[in-house]
């Protein structure tokens, strides 16, 4: 995916994931109420969480793309990292806590669950926007993931809005088949308790999904490098430029998915003049960002190899 593309394929994600939610929690509340099922109060407390959730990565994003300023000179990108891994820990409060809760409390207590109907026609339409939204996310996701398995994706993208909406939709679409099916237990044996066992299950993938969330969005916080090809290239640019004797390190760093801060430290020549350096540091840094349009901030440090290895 083009780097251009990024923000605008996060957004359309995000969206897409807000409005689906949105209606999913109003219909599933209005059924909760109707028929008392734990298992769809469960899953109508997990809608209204991921429209929040989802609401919060929008603000990430727009906070994001603000200039630097004197405060933050290299600007606000990791904002849309903080705020990612507040919606990690809000899955976890808001959806895993409360679905376990609520669940717990219908097992020491259970009450019949009226309407039964009506509980179906919910989680399959719930099932059909859900299923919707994810198919956005994971069309944005397999964009960006070319040839590289799941996992391998998820540990290299430095873009949490699509795998967290990803993960959100495919946490959601399993908690629909669990209430669907332990609503249905609960009527075949008469056993409301066991609607209150679907609210639990329900949590523990919440649960999961949290955890796992918030570890991926915790490291893009600290800090990740950006792309290994992005590092060769630039290497590759700095020691074509005539002057330069030896490119000692590149380091970078993702500060937002389509920003990505870069330091050089190079060996010049000694023949070279200060007006020399500048005009070679200068045309590194036009050629590294003309090949990588990511790139926001360069950093070029003149530095004798010898001096860096003492």
């Amino acid at each position: 995916m083009d780097i251009s593309d990024v923000a605008t394929g996060g957004k359309r994600v995000v969206y897409t994931a807000l409005a689906g939610n949105l209606a999913i929690a109003v219909t599933k509340f209005a059924a909760a109420l109707v028929t008392g099922s734990s298992s769809m109060l469960t899953e109508a407390v997990h809608s209204l969480v991921d429209t929040g959730n989802q609401g919060l990565l929008l603000y990430g994003m727009k906070r994001s793309r603000q200039k630097p300023d004197i405060i933050h000179p290299l600007g606000y990108g990791r904002e849309l990292y903080f705020w990612s891994f507040i919606v990690a820990l809000l899955i976890f409060a808001g959806g895993a806590t409360v679905s376990v809760y609520e669940g717990i409390a219908h097992i020491r207590t259970p009450q019949p669950i009226d309407h039964v109907a009506v509980n179906y026609v919910v989680l399959g339409l719930a099932f059909l926007f859900e299923g919707a939204s994810w198919r956005v996310a994971h069309c944005e996701f397999r964009e960006a993931q070319g040839d590289m398995g799941w996992w391998e994706a998820i540990r290299r993208s430095k873009d949490p809005t699509t795998f967290v909406v990803l993960f959100e939709d495919s946490a959601a679409l399993i908690g629909i088949l669990i209430a669907a099916l332990f609503i249905a237990l609960a009527e075949v044996r008469a056993d409301p308790r066991l609607d209150g066992v679907g609210s639990v299950l329900i949590g523990v993938v919440l649960g999961g999904v949290a955890i796992l969330l918030a570890r991926e969005s915790k490291g893009l916080l600290i800090g990740e490098r950006a792309s290994p090809a992005l590092s060769a290239d630039v290497t590759a640019i700095a020691k074509a430029q005539p002057g330069v004797c030896a490119v000692n390190n590149v380091l970078t760093v993702h500060l937002a998915p389509d920003q990505v801060l870069v330091t050089i430290s190079l060996d010049f020549e000694d023949s070279l003049d200060t007006r020399k350096i500048e005009a070679a540091v200068t045309e590194i840094e036009r050629i590294a960002r003309a090949a990588h349009p990511e790139i926001s901030s360069v950093f070029i440090r003149p530095q004798a190899r010898e001096a860096l290895m003492r």
